[in-house]
């Protein structure tokens, strides 16, 4: 997985800030997604993740700097978990469907149309479901449902807020590999996380965020005791297990030696 990307530029951050009701969460952005990108945005809570997806999705105006776009770029977007409403009366098909985008007023679907749900609920394994209530999901099967719904608009570009949270650590495995199946496949992928050790440690390319972009690289490059000081305001230290960078919070001790050196 090429991570950081060296295809065509989907789409191009420079210094963009970023807020709402003139109350500014983003700073001076310099930010762009090519098409074989695959990257994980890691930050604190309010440090401008979401802001950043949203600004990459077009549903938030950047208050200034410049940002343009690829003539043919597609977004899909998979939102958090917790902000659906488990309990709206519709089968994992009709979920699904309802993310077509071919402007039909008729409210039934055409059998092109379900034949093209069948075939992307077949490929995200979970098409012995089609039937199912959605809140009788389990929360791996309620994320691959979320990642059909985006697929059948054949994205060119994903966006994913926290598409781990709250999951078991094997759901959180299978939604990698998937996410990395489908970057193999030719998808660029920029996802939000809080999971530095889970996920973060493991994807190809990281943005560290705090209210501006504090570091981009691999994940040995970012995931750095200076570096997360920085983007989360406290001392960790890094560990190195099986090739991969462990985040742990620093030992009082040695926090205490540091200030007083």
């Amino acid at each position: 997985m090429t991570g950081t990307g060296i295809g065509p530029v989907l789409i191009d951050m420079l210094a963009v800030d970023a807020g709402y009701r003139g109350s500014h969460v983003l700073h001076n952005v310099d930010f762009e997604v090519r098409e074989d990108q695959f990257t994980g945005i890691v930050g604190p809570s309010g440090a401008g993740k979401t802001t950043l997806l949203r600004v990459l999705l077009g549903t938030l105006d950047p208050m200034g700097g410049a940002m343009s776009r690829s003539k043919d770029l597609r977004i899909s977007y998979v939102p958090q978990l917790e902000t659906v409403n488990w309990d709206f009366p519709v089968t994992v098909f009709e979920c699904v469907l309802m993310s077509r985008t071919s402007g039909r007023i008729a409210p039934w679907p055409t059998k092109a149309e379900r034949a093209e749900v069948q075939a992307v609920l077949e490929r995200l394994g979970i098409s012995d479901l089609a039937s199912r209530h959605i809140r009788e999901l389990s929360g791996g099967q309620q994320q691959r449902m979320f990642l059909a719904r985006a697929l059948l608009r054949k994205p060119n570009l994903l966006l994913l807020d926290e598409p781990t949270s709250g999951v078991d650590v094997s759901t959180r495995h299978d939604v990698l590999h998937l996410l990395g199946d489908l970057h193999e496949d030719g998808m660029a992928i920029v996802l939000t996380t809080h999971d530095l050790n889970g996920m973060a440690a493991h994807l190809p390319h990281l943005v560290c965020v705090n209210g501006r972009i504090i570091a981009s690289g691999t994940p040995h490059d970012v995931i750095t005791p200076h570096v997360l000081e920085q983007t989360y305001g406290a001392r960790m230290e890094v560990l190195e297990h099986l090739g991969m960078p462990v985040v742990v919070d620093a030992a009082p001790e040695m926090a205490d030696r540091r200030k007083s050196a």
